[in-house]
């Protein structure tokens, strides 16, 4: 057992040994370099965040001239329909009463389809 706790505590000095020996051969930046790189960096940043707030202040004013324009078209087709509903509504009110006789049978009908729907469907899991 304190062979293994031996062997361990080895392999941890060796590797931090040889980490210490590999950061020893790396070339470090100069203050110069260093600050030159940071400058750098936080220029590349404004600049591309610069980019990305002007390119979304536009598409947000095109984005409200499109919604303007939504309205805009929605409300003229709204009073087109109403317009065209009065119309209709002035010309017969003999023919609400006419429409309305057609939706109760349609209504009817499709009872009936849902009603025969059913008793095939029964039929059919009965059979299985």
């Amino acid at each position: 057992m304190a062979k293994k706790d031996k062997e361990v505590k080895e392999k941890k000095t060796s590797y931090f040994k040889a980490m210490r020996a590999e950061l020893k051969k790396v070339t470090w930046p100069t203050p110069k370099e260093l600050v030159n790189n940071t400058v750098a960096v936080i220029s590349f940043v404004l600049i591309i965040a610069l980019i990305v707030f002007v390119l979304d202040t536009c598409f947000n004013e095109a984005n409200k001239g499109v919604t303007k324009l939504q309205e805009k078209v929605q409300t003229s087709f709204n009073s087109d329909e109403e317009s065209s509903e009065e119309d209709s509504n002035s010309e017969n009110t003999e023919g609400e009463s006419d429409s309305e006789e057609n939706e109760d049978s349609s209504t009817e009908v499709d009872v009936e389809d849902n009603s025969e729907n059913q008793d095939q469907a029964e039929a059919e899991s009965s059979d299985e």
